[in-house]
């Protein structure tokens, strides 16, 4: 990546912010699009953002993108942006489509104007909807059902539309539960447990915790993206779209009793459901094998490690998750 001017959108998330640092050290120069202020990002807390070019603006402006491309001669994009809280897309379906959808196809608008010679777009392993047949591979076809399913499978197709239809290198992503450290959003699985763990209360469990997640850890993920960057440098991977994920499912109650474990909280975690929440998934894994025949990746992290790193630095980051004065 030496050398290489990269354009990371959601680069104040979780998997952007540790994105960021990986290419700082391999030498790329990092554009990246800031919204809102975030100063609870881990980009912001462990002072990457400093190192990086910030460009005020939105997914939302067309011509802004073009710009920010064509003036900063951006020659590799990765697309980590979006609205990804599921409960969130079904009170907003709307502002969740604008953004994930539209804020896709305005990217890759700029991308196939300017010759960006590398892309890489990240959809989910939830476009590929519920089905009985797993663990998922890439040649099923994707059958959403909820607006954020839905909203990931059309970034998805609209992505490598552009490969078939004006030969713009991108490659898509569908990517298991990623976790670690600098994740801000609490009403997800790992950050809301090792909040509650770090401030000493019983995790609260919304479903009966039956159902089962694949998780990667964050480290593993940006290394899958590295590896696909390398394939489409070498001429391979455009117009596809590659799994990455833990290689295997786990129990939402075992993963949150995990975090107690390593948080050093006694009890058992405040299950408060019943079945699985709507508008989710009960039971996701994905088969990994397509990115390791391509490019050698597999997962490097155990579930218990990547958990137990996660709570060091939220230990050592508390203003994340507004954990000041948490032990």
């Amino acid at each position: 990546m030496s050398g290489s001017t990269v354009l990371v959108t959601g680069a104040y998330g979780l998997l952007g912010s540790w994105m960021v640092k990986a290419l700082l050290v391999r030498g790329a120069r990092v554009v990246v699009l800031r919204r809102d202020e975030r100063p609870g990002s881990a980009l912001v807390l462990e002072g990457t953002e400093s190192q990086c070019v910030v460009v005020h603006g939105d997914l939302a402006d067309a011509d802004l993108l073009e710009r920010v491309i064509g003036e900063h001669e951006v020659d590799t994009v990765l697309h980590l942006a979006a609205q990804t809280i599921v409960g969130t897309a079904n009170r907003s379906p709307r502002s969740t489509f604008e953004t994930n959808i539209r804020g896709t196809w305005n990217l890759l608008e700029a991308c196939r104007l300017h010759g960006v010679g590398r892309t890489l777009v990240a959809a989910s392993d939830k476009a590929y909807g519920p089905s009985e047949t797993l663990p998922y591979t890439e040649d099923q076809a994707l059958s959403p059902r909820h607006p954020y399913d839905v909203s990931k499978a059309a970034t998805d197709l609209i992505a490598r539309s552009y490969w078939h239809t004006y030969e713009l290198p991108v490659a898509v992503t569908r990517l298991a539960n990623i976790y670690g450290g600098g994740d801000q959003n609490r009403s997800r699985l790992v950050p809301e447990a090792v909040a509650a763990v770090l401030a000493g209360l019983a995790p609260v469990i919304r479903s009966d915790g039956s159902p089962e997640r694949d998780l990667l850890y964050v480290d593993d993920a940006v290394d899958a993206y590295l590896a696909l960057l390398d394939l489409l440098a070498g001429g391979g991977g455009a117009g596809e779209a590659f799994n990455a994920g833990g290689g295997r499912p786990h129990r939402v109650l075992d993963v949150v009793r995990e975090v107690c474990r390593l948080g050093g909280l006694a009890g058992e975690p405040d299950v408060r459901g019943s079945g699985t929440p709507a508008g989710e998934i009960d039971r996701q894994w994905v088969d990994p094998q397509k990115l390791t025949d391509h490019t050698g990746w597999r997962a490097q992290v155990p579930l218990s490690d990547g958990l137990e790193r996660t709570i060091a630095w939220y230990r050592d980051h508390p203003d994340c998750l507004g954990l000041a004065g948490s032990s």
